[in-house]
């Protein structure tokens, strides 16, 4: 993915963001006014890919950031002057919106004012993750577009530098678990970060300075040499160390050991309840008879992608993903 720019416990209100008008979702909405919509997008998708093979981790980090903000709604696609969503520091680097965009064009000469622009995200994020051999799945579909996109509500974006208590609380918040903190985090197992998200990690980590103590001692000097201090921050360096092209479970090994590049992916081994969760997909029982790190990883997208979902007369269909109606 590029750069990125839980308790358990009883919803007390079905009004919280995570869970709000999520059972109108289904799988196959489209099945009778739009039956070759999802063939569409992922044709998209994958033509896409054969020409800039980033863009499997691009188009799924675009639907964590469009959900995380006023839901699962297509805001983050709106581009509408400086004040739009997308133009907020916390999302900065987010790509694919042309894929999105071209998927779109295709779907209206198809089946005009039938799909969402907040579907189309949802369902090229999936077909991204097959793209790089990761599980396939049904995403249940029927959002609709918001009819808002303001630069100010991206302000509590789960950030690199975060506590882990911070990135548990931004979850909780969005009726997502520390489970589904662990799996979502996992997805960086795919894609490249840039050094200017290092800087702090390698050489301001506070409360004391110098590097973040986390980081495996035979690891830091090669983040170092691709970072150096005072360096240029748009170079690029993978985030899964070793299998940055597939998606696996390797990047929870590497947090495991040490080698997590994101700091917020190292700070998953910090707490007792993120720890055990990535301790299970590696315990004596695994493969066989322990939990799935790719049956638990998609379902917490679908999960994700349930976050705010406008649905019924809620919202709108866009003609154009980058403008209201």
């Amino acid at each position: 993915m590029k750069a990125m720019p839980f308790v358990f416990f009883l919803l007390l209100s079905a009004s919280f963001i995570g869970i709000s008008h999520q059972g109108q979702l289904k799988v196959g909405f489209y099945s009778s006014t739009c039956p070759d919509a999802e063939s569409i997008v992922s044709g998209v998708v994958q033509n896409a890919a054969r020409s800039k093979p980033n863009i499997p981790p691009v188009l799924l980090r675009l639907h964590f950031h469009d959900c995380f903000v006023e839901g699962c709604d297509g805001s983050i696609l709106i581009e509408n002057g400086p004040n739009a969503e997308r133009h907020a520091f916390s999302h900065q680097g987010v790509g694919g919106f042309e894929v999105i965009d071209q998927a779109k064009s295709q779907l209206e000469a198809t089946c005009p004012g039938v799909v969402s622009c907040a579907d189309i995200v949802a369902l090229a994020a999936r077909d991204a993750i097959a793209l790089a051999n990761g599980p396939s799945y049904e995403v249940p579909t029927g959002r609709r577009d918001g009819r808002v996109s303001d630069v100010s509500m991206a302000n509590n974006m789960p950030d690199v530098s975060d506590s882990i208590q911070q990135l548990k609380a931004k979850f909780i918040q969005n009726g997502l678990s520390e489970k589904d903190l662990v799996l979502l985090s996992s997805a960086h197992t795919i894609g490249t970060t840039a050094c200017f998200f290092m800087t702090k990690r390698l050489y301001n980590f506070s409360p004391g300075g110098g590097s973040d103590p986390a980081i495996d001692p035979q690891f830091l000097p090669q983040l170092q040499s691709v970072c150096p201090q005072n360096g240029d921050v748009n170079v690029r360096l993978p985030i899964d160390q070793g299998s940055e092209q597939t998606f696996d479970k390797q990047i929870l090994e590497n947090i495991r050991n040490g080698l997590a590049v994101l700091e917020s992916d190292a700070r998953l081994y910090d707490d007792e309840r993120t720890r055990s969760v990535v301790d299970s997909y590696f315990g004596l029982l695994n493969p066989m008879f322990g939990p799935s790190f790719e049956a638990d990883f998609v379902e917490s997208m679908v999960k994700m992608g349930r976050i705010g979902v406008k649905t019924g007369s809620q919202g709108e269909i866009r003609r154009v993903c980058t403008v209201f109606n």
